[in-house]
């Protein structure tokens, strides 16, 4: 077709070119009209989350501006506080409201934050995030150290942030430093002129004024400060160096913050030592933030070493302010930040049993089900199954029974295990769907438990079911 139109072309300026002198000079011939108009250009413009709406005319250089200000409000509540007693004495309920008096419900806490790579999970789609339950699948990972290399600073911010980009204007972005995949924090390269990580480039360092640069670019409902994190095995003066790099940061975020700490969460951390958690806890809930940042956690500290820790700080942050804390994800480890009064959570836990082709089947209903039911599952494993293994080939049975997700309702185990093994990648786009799906009613059935103050014997069930399924997979010697 074009080479056929190019031969048109062609034909007309040679039938042109012999008559040339019957046209006026200042006009070209009507039958090049068609190919000689220039189209019309469409008017572009973005909308954007906290900005103006910025218009390109055709054909001139001239920007206009109209003032038209959308500012994506977060609102956070205590709806249920601690009862200050037991083993889940500061495990509470709370609610997040999202935007500026829209019609989306508030999401409750505590609650899981989903995690992506540069704003969308790593397997599923935009048009797939539908698939999840809603409105609990609203709130979304963002790890600004993965916009380092593209797109730059400044696409994004012409196209209107993070929300934009990814065409999820109505979702909620949280951005911390770090993640457990992509960008580990590296305390080794870490100096007082920025913190650094571990990316597929290579290593990097980040100053708050580049790391400032990327928040104000992709435009997160609420952001976590730079901080020094450092694994667990450090010397107590590297681990007071960070205490003190990490709130001089913080000062460096809130004096580039043009909205001057209104959705800034302070990085509280300290390493292992409860004393230096608590001295970073209160210089930072001095500071002008809305919630806190619980870092430097899941680098190697013992299960009984996290528990004093967790209850250490927020025995210190204020009770009306929101806290989030990231690598915390097995199941056992966020029941044990709820009973310590933590509100979010991010992980890549879900990330890395899809990529290993694993699927969580443990039961939701904890509370219903007598204690003995919760120990029949055909799998060594408590709360995952391996869909590589052969034993599912012929398996047409669904994921879980009853479960409600796009893969359950339409998908068997047998037909996952052949995914699987071919190598197809609809294999980790089902199984995180059913993941999330799953890890999200998780979550729900704690925040049940919470409001039927029953979380002391959701937890004791869980973890003795846990148990059992594991004292069951060691082999007597």
């Amino acid at each position: 077709m074009h080479v056929q139109a190019a031969k048109t072309v062609s034909h007309i300026l040679h039938n042109c070119r012999q008559s040339e002198n019957s046209y006026p000079r200042s006009y070209p011939p009507k039958t090049l009209l068609p190919f000689l108009t220039p189209p019309k250009t469409p008017t572009l413009s973005f909308r954007l989350a906290s900005a103006p709406i910025k218009t390109r005319e055709p054909n001139t250089n001239k920007t206009k501006s109209k003032v038209s200000i959308q500012v994506r409000l977060m609102r956070f509540v205590v709806t249920k506080p601690s009862a200050g007693a037991g083993a889940a004495g500061k495990a509470r309920l709370g609610a997040l409201y999202l935007g500026g008096g829209g019609a989306a419900p508030p999401i409750e806490t505590p609650a899981l934050v989903v995690p992506t790579r540069r704003g969308l999970p790593s397997f599923i789609s935009r048009d797939l995030l539908d698939r999840l339950p809603y409105p609990d699948s609203l709130l979304l990972h963002l790890c600004p150290i993965h916009f380092i290399e593209c797109p730059s600073t400044r696409t994004i911010k012409n196209i209107g942030g993070v929300h934009e980009m990814v065409g999820l204007q109505d979702h909620f972005f949280i951005a911390s430093p770090g993640d457990s995949v992509e960008s580990l924090p590296e305390h080794g390269g870490t100096n007082k002129i920025g913190a650094a990580f571990e990316t597929p480039s290579g290593r990097r360092l980040i100053n708050p004024k580049d790391y400032m640069d990327i928040i104000s670019s992709t435009r997160p409902n609420l952001w976590a400060s730079l901080a020094d994190e450092v694994p667990a095995w450090v010397t107590e003066k590297r681990n007071r160096l960070s205490i003190d790099r990490t709130l001089k940061w913080l000062d460096d975020c809130l004096s580039l913050d043009q909205e001057k700490g209104a959705s800034t969460l302070g990085a509280v951390v300290g390493g292992p030592n409860i004393e230096h958690r608590k001295k970073c806890a209160t210089e930072v809930s001095m500071r002008n933030v809305s919630g806190f940042y619980l870092g430097g956690f899941g680098l190697g500290e013992s299960i009984e070493e996290r528990s004093a820790l967790l209850n250490a700080v927020t025995n210190i942050l204020p009770e009306e302010k929101i806290r989030f804390v990231s690598r915390l994800g097995l199941p056992e480890e966020v029941l044990q930040g709820v009973a310590a009064g933590i509100d979010l959570f991010d992980s890549t836990y879900i990330y890395h049993l899809t990529l290993g082709g694993f699927a969580l089947v443990f039961p939701l209903d904890i509370l219903g089900e007598a204690p003995e039911a919760l120990l029949r599952n055909s799998s060594n494993d408590y709360t995952k199954i391996n869909l590589h293994a052969t034993i599912y080939r012929k398996d047409t049975s669904p994921i879980v029974d009853k479960c409600s997700c796009y893969t359950c309702q339409n998908h068997t185990r047998a037909y996952l295990n052949h995914l699987l093994n071919v190598h197809e990648m609809l294999a980790q786009i089902l199984l995180e769907i059913h993941n999330t799906h799953h890890y999200l009613g998780f979550f729900r059935s704690i925040r049940r438990a919470l409001k039927q103050e029953k979380f002391e014997l959701f937890r004791e069930r869980f973890m003795e079911s846990r148990r059992v399924h594991l004292m069951e997979a060691v082999p007597y010697s």
